[in-house]
């Protein structure tokens, strides 16, 4: 079925030159799309009536349409001459009994003297038994034909995106076509085909702006296609119409040589922009390829924009060819000194500025770290603490982080004069030459309780004034783990004195073990009995017993410790303590009373005798552990078979008898059958009271001064009566701290 209907969508009629500027009531636009001269909307607004676009606005959004024709606009390129528009599809269906049951016309193009069919499009059909033909004219020439056969064979196979004539066929469209017609038909009126075929379809459309798919066959429901027009100004050539009044290429603009085709084209000349067909602000405009980047100049040059052009030029201190392609700018010998000069400041001030940047946020952070530190650590809380003291003279001092780390000399390792399960310590000094020890802990409590209790322990201990008893100075909260500040003490550990430390345990006398021993016993009697909150040490053993340098015993460490409430004689905690000090029922049942600091000292007393270590697996089995080996050495009558050699004793004293005998009772597996802290200081009192009356140089109580420096040490804690020397130092006598406010109870440190 042939079908052939001819749409006249122009005349030829020339309305001049008129410039679309020139009516103030021309369109610029209808819709989304630009209406640019020579192409206009309105009376005198266009070239020619080829030209005019109708602005439809009866549906709300406006609609451009090509002339007065119903064929919609979709776009208008002024540079590359073309127009997009929107062609119908025709298609031809059919009924099963071969009868037509619907058509539509295929599109077709009336003359059109300045447009033409771009050679961009294609024609194509689509269908199963479908055969297409396109004629056109040019010029004076027609019967231009071309056409394709589009089958579906039953060997056929069908292929989405395939246009090779199964299912789909296409052709290319002939050059500079004005008018055409599409005839769209079939042989068999697609009888065999209506189960999935019962149509053929047949448009123009713009080369990659369709794809077929077999679902096409079916129901091809796109009812328009995009198609492009050339188009070109009149029928003259570029040197015909220069010479007429009206040509339209206006300024800085030429006119196209290259262009073949009917009529003459218009562009704007190198280094314009523009429209070519007009001469306002819309024209052939200056092109800045300085500020576009569109330039070859070199880096070292800058580009100075020319109309229709740029050059390059060197910048000042420069000399040379400036463009890419030349020998490019060279620096003047002055420019290259001061550039030398300039990049050096530059970099100096730069490293200057980055590193005090660095160093102001640096230091920022670290302020910032070490406050949160110091209230997470319970800082504030510690001075509210203090203030509230009344001015104590015994209150913690609260340090800062740098005043620690000058005296320790950024804890420097030779500092280092002690290593624990709970931290380092390090000799300090300092601002005023106060010699202190600095204990870094290995754990840190975070929760609020532990806060609580650790503010608690600090105001309590540095408040111990005890002789015999480390003095805590004060803490610095500003790190992570809170640091611990201690007065020093300079003669090392008991330990090092009875343990593996040549020359000095032949000089440690059993007289300077017994006073040891009995000050020691004092300090935990004051801690447990005279302290306004008692306290229960936890980890009493010879490394943390320090003496000084006239061999004074110093009780330290107290980071196991516990504050014991008054209204309460245990306390149920986790086990912690040394290996060889742990009292067995503690270890057993959790319960921690005074009586497990008992069972400790005990050990240290047993220590003291035999110059052994509390656990040592390099000894026999039966010798590992000391307390139990010398408790069966003491119940078999093996005594003198177990005491320090370094005593150099031919026989067994009584003292040494009764402190064994004392160190049975303080070793006792229940702790109800254990002496109190109390009751082994008063009888290891009167074990040292007994010796230094029975010491051969001590004759009724002989002037000071024709004793010995050690007589004076062995009595200075003694009164001399008409019945020779008798102790005067009792729990009456403890630097006493009754005065001191009961605190809450919390956790030793």
């Amino acid at each position: 079925m042939h079908l052939k209907i001819l749409i006249a969508v122009a005349t030829i009629a020339v309305l001049g030159s008129a410039n679309a500027q020139d009516y103030p009531n021309c369109r610029s636009s209808c819709g989304n799309m630009d209406i640019s001269f020579p192409f206009g909307s309105g009376k005198g607004c266009y070239y020619s009536s080829d030209f005019l676009v109708t602005c439809n606005e009866s549906s709300g959004e406006p609609i451009p349409f090509f002339g007065k024709s119903n064929i919609v606009i979709s776009n208008i390129s002024i540079i590359k001459n073309e127009l997009e528009i929107m062609a119908f599809v025709g298609h031809d269906c059919y009924n099963s009994d071969g009868r037509v049951k619907s058509s539509r016309p295929l599109f077709t193009l009336g003359y059109l003297r300045e447009f033409q069919v771009s050679t961009k499009n294609k024609f194509v059909a689509i269908g199963c038994d479908t055969y297409a033909y396109f004629s056109g004219g040019r010029g004076n020439e027609s019967g231009i034909g071309t056409g394709c056969i589009s089958i579906c064979g039953r060997d056929n196979v069908i292929n989405n995106g395939s246009c090779s004539g199964v299912g789909c066929c296409e052709v290319a469209v002939p050059e500079r076509v004005h008018s055409f017609n599409l005839t769209l038909s079939s042989w068999n009126n697609h009888s065999n085909m209506l189960d999935f075929n019962p149509c053929s379809y047949g448009f123009l459309v713009e080369k990659g702006k369709f794809n077929f798919s077999t679902t096409n066959l079916a129901n091809f429901k796109s009812e328009k296609m995009p198609m492009l027009l050339d188009w070109a100004i009149g029928d003259k050539t570029c040197g015909e119409a220069n010479d007429n009044y009206n040509f339209l290429c206006k300024g800085n603009s030429t006119c196209d040589q290259s262009y073949q085709g009917p009529g003459y084209r218009c562009h704007c000349v190198d280094g314009y922009d523009g429209n070519p067909y007009v001469t306002d602000a819309n024209g052939c405009m200056d092109v800045n390829e300085c500020d576009r980047g569109y330039h070859d100049c070199h880096h070292d040059a800058h580009c100075v924009n020319i109309p229709g052009n740029y050059t390059c030029e060197c910048k000042d201190g420069y000399s040379g060819n400036g463009w890419k392609n030349g020998t490019g700018c060279t620096a003047d010998e002055s420019t290259v000194i001061k550039m030398g000069v300039g990049i050096s400041t530059s970099a100096i001030f730069l490293l200057i500025f980055i590193t005090w940047l660095y160093l102001l946020h640096k230091k920022r952070k670290l302020m910032t770290m070490r406050e949160k530190f110091f209230k997470q650590n319970g800082g504030i809380m510690l001075q509210q603490r203090i203030s509230g003291d009344g001015g104590s003279h015994d209150q913690a001092r609260v340090f800062t982080i740098e005043e620690l780390k000058k005296a320790t000399n950024n804890y420097d390792e030779s500092r280092i004069i002690g290593k624990g399960g709970y931290g380092t310590v390090y000799k300090g000094v300092l601002s005023d030459n106060i010699e202190v020890a600095i204990k870094k802990s290995k754990l840190a409590d975070q929760t609020q309780t532990q806060i609580e209790q650790f503010v608690n322990e600090v105001v309590i201990l540095s408040q111990i004034n005890h002789r015999n008893v480390v003095k805590l100075i004060g803490c610095c909260l500003e790190t992570e783990i809170p640091l611990l500040v201690y007065e020093f003490i300079p003669n090392g550990t008991l330990s090092d004195h009875i343990h593996n430390v040549k020359g000095k345990s032949s000089a440690f006398t059993w007289d300077i073990r017994l006073r040891i021993a009995t000050e020691t016993a004092e300090a935990l009697s004051y801690l447990h009995s005279s302290a306004s909150v008692p306290i229960i040490h936890r980890d009493v053993k010879p490394m943390n017993i320090l003496l000084d340098e006239n061999y004074v015993a110093k009780v330290a460490d107290f980071g196991a410790s516990k504050l014991i409430p008054i209204d309460q004689i245990e306390l149920a905690t986790i086990v912690q303590g040394t290996l060889g000090y742990l009292d067995p029922e503690y270890l057993q049942t959790n319960q921690l009373t005074d009586k497990s600091d008992v069972y400790s000292f005990g050990v240290v007393l047993v220590e003291l005798l035999t110059g052994k270590k509390a656990l040592s697996f390099d000894r026999p089995e039966e010798e590992r552990n000391l307390a139990i080996y010398f408790l069966y050495s003491l119940k078999e009558g093996r005594l003198f078979q177990v005491l320090d050699e370094h005593l150099q004793l031919n026989d067994v004293p009584s003292e040494i008898i009764q402190v064994s005998r004392l160190a049975e009772r303080c070793l006792r597996i229940k702790a109800d059958e254990r002496p109190s802290m109390k009751e082994v200081a008063i009888e290891l009192q009167g074990i040292l009271a007994s010796m230094v009356q029975n010491h051969p140089w001590v004759q009724n109580c002989l002037n000071e001064g024709d004793g010995e420096y050690l007589l004076k040490e062995l009595t200075k804690d003694y009164e001399c009566t008409n019945g020779g020397y008798v102790s005067n130092v009792s729990s009456s006598t403890f630097d006493s701290m009754s005065k001191h406010s009961i605190l809450p109870i919390a956790s030793g440190r």
